[in-house]
């Protein structure tokens, strides 16, 4: 019992150790749908439920979600969690339901609220201050949260005292006075927010996204609030923040601590909980170790374990009852009892003797299963360490063989460098002296020419031969994966690199009338009246038709422009001269003159002469 009692402080310790000087955080969240003199309100219940759950799994230490609250709950609401937030470093008040703004100031509607006219507001809500005073004690943060911007129904409907009194749409800018307070609208002042048409509101959506995230400021977590409520709401709805913090970062949900120095493996955790359950043995301690560890390798041995405890409780009750019936048949025996209660009694101890048996059969066959188990669970953790020394002596191996080549590389360029020609047979004595490579560069070649091809950059087969379609393989390589290896030689740190992606790199590229099946090229075809188009798909084959075509006007454009370019000819003008002959007188030709046969004279323009001729050059 006292082994027990510490192997349960043990696990205690480690359960409460994380968490054992984490500030104390306390929230309350309220939503209002159920009223009475108004519509119901569809989501500030589920919006409520949703972000109370939000605050559990951040880990508050005290969470209250009340749903649809009268007047006088509410102020008890507030009364107790203002006690609460007395010792508490972070208080949050989350409210979702109808609120009011009435002369500047903002007012929180519970579910019997009337409001028929606008002073029964001062009786039947309450001020936003009231909640505000319940947070105040927390010494770190104060945070109020309202999702009650709605359009407000009661608004419409009260009749106003006053008729200067003014009633606003939305809630009023408030400015807190105390330090390290905020107050979150779901829209800004003067604004009204939407419920939107999932279960939840577009605001409380965003904030169970946004602020649980771990170390995130809530100035920045608030900001990216207002993002998605922007973004999901058409940019209808704009989130608002009053209040001030100070320089540091101010996250709802603490950061997680970084671990320093290299991780221990967490199987080793388990398996020292595992042996040390082990050397006890007990149902308590095997049901605490299944507690704190509910799934994995060890859970199951466990549970053998516990299955044997069992079995062995079985055999020992019908060890017992067996007893019990053998004292009971003594008793009648000893008593002379009548024959059929004798054999009554017998059969009664035979059955408990069958149990017994049976039950001590169960109780070998299960801890046959559990020392299975556990020479399974050893061979397991053999098997790993061996696979971990292989893969370390591998890595080491390789590392041996690079760093050898890599000096026999070196060795050889530096004796090349400094080579000369009176120098030959002392380079000659040297060069030998180095390592040479474990695998030779054809070996090297093709092994590097069987990952690309692996990866998809290369289709022709690994011959060995580090040719100009390798290369192109390799530059392939380099540009689908980032790289930037040296595609002119075939080089372990390629081999290396590509061995490191575990599928195809290079997309697969197939010809014209060919389409990708997996990694292979597979030829298309077409059902009937249908044939493969440029962009590589099934289309119908249309029927030709005759087109009409317009006459070829090249050549007649051509000549008319070359018509239009020559310069006009200029034409000879008449000379006045007249030429008769037997029959009829017309004018002399153009570029033409009349002469007389017998003088071989040019006779005047004025008329025809007998004797003469119309001559033209």
């Amino acid at each position: 019992m006292g082994a027990f009692r510490w192997v349960s402080l043990v696990f205690f310790i480690l359960l409460t150790c994380g968490s054992a000087h984490a500030e104390r955080r306390v929230a309350l969240v309220i939503g209002n749908s159920a009223y009475k003199s108004v519509p119901r309100l569809a989501n500030p219940a589920n919006d409520a439920t949703l972000v109370g759950g939000m605050f559990r799994k951040a880990g508050f230490d005290s969470v209250d979600v009340r749903l649809d609250l009268n007047v006088g709950e509410m102020r008890k609401a507030l009364r107790e969690f203002g006690g609460k937030a007395r010792d508490a470093e972070v208080a949050v008040i989350y409210y979702a339901g109808h609120g009011i703004e009435l002369d500047g100031t903002n007012y929180l509607i519970p579910t019997d609220a009337t409001l028929e006219t606008d002073s029964d507001v001062l009786d039947e809500t309450l001020p936003l201050d009231r909640a505000m005073f319940a947070v105040e004690p927390a010494k770190q943060l104060r945070l109020i949260i309202l999702d009650a911007c709605r359009d407000n129904p009661f608004a419409k409907t009260m009749k106003r005292t006053i008729a200067s009194r003014a009633i606003g749409r939305g809630l009023a800018k408030i400015e807190p006075t105390s330090p390290n307070t905020m107050i979150a609208f779901a829209a800004k002042a003067g604004s009204t927010a939407s419920d939107g048409d999932a279960k939840n509101s577009p605001f409380a959506a965003a904030l169970v996204e946004r602020l649980p995230t771990p170390g995130l400021d809530l100035r920045k977590a608030f900001g990216f609030v207002r993002d998605d409520v922007l973004k999901n709401t058409g940019y209808k709805q704009e989130p608002y923040v009053y209040g001030s913090l100070g320089g540091d970062d101010v996250p709802l949900v603490p950061a997680k601590p970084v671990v320093a120095g290299p991780q221990a493996n967490p199987d080793s955790e388990i398996r020292r909980d595992y042996e040390l359950a082990l050397q006890l043995g007990t149902r308590d301690v095997w049901t605490a170790f299944l507690n704190r560890y509910p799934s994995g390798f060890y859970t199951d041995l466990a549970k053998a374990q516990l299955n044997r405890i069992a079995a062995e409780e079985a055999r020992a009750a019908a060890a017992e009852k067996a007893r019990q019936a053998e004292d009971e048949k003594a008793r009648l025996v000893g008593e002379r009892a009548r024959k059929a209660e004798q054999e009554k009694a017998a059969a009664v101890a035979k059955a408990a003797e069958d149990a017994r048996v049976a039950a001590e059969k169960a109780k070998q066959v299960e801890e046959a299963k559990a020392a299975a188990a556990e020479q399974r669970r050893k061979e397991a953790e053999a098997a790993a360490a061996k696979a971990l020394a292989d893969k370390l002596a591998a890595e080491k191996a390789l590392a041996e063989r690079l760093a050898s080549d890599k000096a026999a590389a070196e060795l050889k360029h530096a004796a090349e460098k400094q080579a000369s020609p009176n120098a030959e047979q002392k380079v000659a004595a040297v060069a030998p002296s180095s390592t040479p490579p474990a695998m030779s560069a054809q070996e090297t070649t093709k092994l590097v020419q069987s990952e690309l091809r692996r990866v998809g950059c290369l289709t022709a087969s690994a011959d060995g031969d580090w040719n100009a379609s390798s290369q192109r393989s390799l530059t392939l390589f380099n540009k689908y994966a980032g790289t930037k290896l040296e595609t002119k030689l075939a080089s372990f740190d390629a081999l290396d690199v590509i061995k490191a992606k575990p599928g195809r790199v290079c997309p697969l590229v197939c010809d014209h009338g060919f389409r990708a099946d997996g990694d292979a090229c597979v030829k298309m075809a077409c059902r009937a009246g249908y044939r493969v188009n440029d962009d590589n798909e099934c289309e119908k084959v249309q029927d030709k038709k005759p087109v009409a075509t317009r006459d070829d006007n090249s050549k007649r454009d051509t000549e008319r422009k070359q018509m239009e370019a020559t310069p006009p000819k200029r034409e000879a003008k008449p000379s006045g001269q007249i030429y008769c002959n037997s029959s009829l007188c017309r004018p002399v030709r153009p570029g033409c003159r009349l002469e007389n046969v017998r003088s071989g004279v040019m006779v005047p323009a004025n008329g025809a002469v007998g004797g003469l001729v119309e001559v033209c050059n």
